[in-house]
């Protein structure tokens, strides 16, 4: 564990606060290796039982790379660098019999790594950590809050393929509490034998109820900018309602950032009606400036945003915001592909204090996370 506790920031607050600031990150360094070296050889994940919890298949739907380079998975991550490992404490009712096991996402294959602890449930408890090398090869000072929210998406990717799957209903351990693991998801074993194989769903995605299917979390892509054209009120009030319902916390406000014919900002409305608005004029471009300088964010359809977690905040309400942000931006991703919509995870932002420039005390509502999104992708702006 000693690489792990090299791999930390000696004050958390203290890096954060200079991941906000404008200073600009160094020159790149080396990467490292894209999987932590897990010791052992390397087993395949065996075939499910009609009862049991198919780590196979749950893995393949959150986590595990679907190209050579390992850049392309299930979660979102910041400049593909995918820094979360994941080891998996095995209880019994699972694929894979009980014990401890070092997940490897390129090969989509595990290591022994020895018995399970003596208070292991069954199911599955997948222990979520980073190595910080990979981000800050690129990020360099600005890594740790990225770090943070890309270990939130994983959580989400896992709760996900869980509930596509007919699991027992997962939980997710986001509390910011721990620096090692950062977060923990539980998945019980299916109850009874109404385990839903991938090859049993329909493969085209669509907006059939609540719970995803795996094609459709098989399908899921971050869309490349421009991201243009505005959201429906109707959509964007679901893509809200998720977030605010994913991310249902004292140490978070959500918020949507709109354009013309009326630019302003948005807020879900109590009674579940249309958005509202609580401040006018236009945000998009000093939300661009903000989120390093990505200027096709003024052109967005629109902007959903995480804001909160001021400047004096202890390291456990820093890790609970950034953990839970990246876990909701997640699931309001996932709705909003569902609907129809292009969107794109934002996750760096710098001198992002929106509560300062609403005319509130500075410092106390900083943007944390963000979601862009629109009506035509890419390759429609663009076509061949």
């Amino acid at each position: 564990m000693d690489h792990l506790r090299e791999d930390r920031p000696a004050d958390l607050a203290a890096a954060l606060a200079r991941a906000r600031s404008p200073q600009r990150p160094g020159p790149g360094t080396p990467a490292g290796s894209a999987v932590r070296p897990w010791p052992g050889p390397s087993l395949p994940i065996p075939e499910a039982g009609p009862a049991s919890l198919d780590l196979r298949a749950l893995l393949r739907l959150s986590l595990a790379a679907s190209d050579a380079s390992g850049r392309l998975r299930p979660a979102p991550s910041a400049g593909a660098l995918h820094p979360v490992d994941t080891e998996l404490l095995v209880g019994t009712g699972c694929s894979l019999p009980p014990g401890r096991y070092g997940y490897d996402p390129l090969r989509h294959r595990v290591h022994h790594l020895g018995p399970p602890p003596d208070d292991t449930p069954p199911g599955l408890t997948a222990e979520l950590d980073v190595t910080a090398r990979r981000t800050a090869s690129h990020y360099g000072h600005r890594a740790w809050p990225l770090l943070l929210l890309d270990t939130g998406h994983t959580a989400a990717a896992l709760v996900l393929a869980a509930r596509a799957l007919g699991t027992g209903e997962p939980r997710a351990r986001l509390d910011g509490r721990a620096e090692h693991p950062l977060a923990a998801v539980r998945i019980p074993p299916p109850h009874g034998r109404n385990r839903v194989r991938p090859e049993d769903t329909p493969r085209t995605p669509g907006p059939s109820g609540d719970t995803p299917t795996p094609a459709e979390l098989l399908a899921r892509r971050s869309t490349p900018p421009p991201l243009r054209g505005a959201p429906s009120h109707d959509s964007l009030r679901a893509v809200l309602a998720t977030a605010e319902q994913a991310g249902r916390d004292d140490l978070l406000r959500w918020s949507a950032a709109v354009g013309p014919p009326r630019p302003g900002l948005l807020e879900a409305a109590p009674d579940g009606t249309a958005p509202r608005r609580y401040a006018a004029g236009e945000a998009r471009p000093t939300l661009a400036a903000w989120a390093a300088g990505q200027a096709w964010i003024a052109d967005a359809g629109a902007v959903l945003i995480a804001h909160g977690c001021p400047t004096d905040a202890d390291a456990t309400h820093l890790r609970r915001a950034h953990l839970r942000a990246g876990y909701a931006v997640h699931l309001a991703h996932v709705t909003a592909l569902r609907h129809g919509l292009a969107a794109r995870p934002v996750g760096s932002w710098q001198q992002a204090d929106l509560g300062a420039a609403l005319g509130a005390a500075p410092d106390r509502d900083w943007i944390v996370h963000a979601l862009a999104l629109g009506t035509r992708h890419a390759d429609e702006e663009n076509p061949t």
